[in-house]
């Protein structure tokens, strides 16, 4: 899945499959400006920040079990977020520090580090993959991402998708390659 934000003329957080195909709005109301998202992979949760609002605040995937993490004036400068262990990391444009938050309590709010021109933030580390199982996309015998000439999509299961091609490019009646 995808999960993405706007704040367009409706505020909403969505989701949809990775080929743009099941678009769903998780999160419609009660929203102004979500500006950064993170999801919890384990847990099923999206965690994002409303700088309008001044609140970051937490769903499942369905949209359900909604909570306020943290509200306040200090919310409005925050660019990126992400999640790992018990913290959400986010960046503090106003003053330039990165920020760890406790994710269920909200009031352990720490300034760890300066970085300068930070705007976002990322966790790597190998607990936040998950294990990636056979799929719809894997190279084919002939060196094709799931058979398709240019761009192979994962579709509504990982053992489906859809193919695409390069701007400039239509793609064929077999469904795989562009012309």
């Amino acid at each position: 899945k995808l999960f993405f934000t706007d704040y367009g003329n409706a505020a909403k957080v969505e989701r949809c499959d990775m080929d743009g195909m099941n678009r769903t709005w998780i999160v419609d109301s009660k929203i102004e400006q979500p500006t950064a998202l993170a999801l919890d992979l384990i847990n099923k949760y999206v965690y994002w920040v409303d700088i309008y609002l001044d609140s970051v605040e937490v769903v499942d995937y369905q949209g359900r079990k909604r909570h306020t993490i943290i509200k306040g004036r200090q919310i409005r400068h925050l660019r990126g977020l992400a999640v790992f262990e018990n913290y959400l990391y986010t960046v503090n444009s106003d003053n330039l520090s990165i920020l760890q938050i406790n994710r269920y309590n909200g009031t352990d709010v720490q300034s760890l580090a300066r970085l300068d021109n930070a705007k976002e933030i990322r966790v790597y580390q190998k607990r936040t993959q998950t294990a990636v199982r056979s799929h719809a996309c894997e190279v084919d015998p002939y060196g094709m991402l799931g058979g398709c000439s240019h761009i192979c999509l994962l579709s509504s299961t990982y053992k489906a998708r859809t193919c695409r091609c390069r701007t400039g490019f239509i793609l064929g009646s077999d469904g795989r390659s562009c012309k």
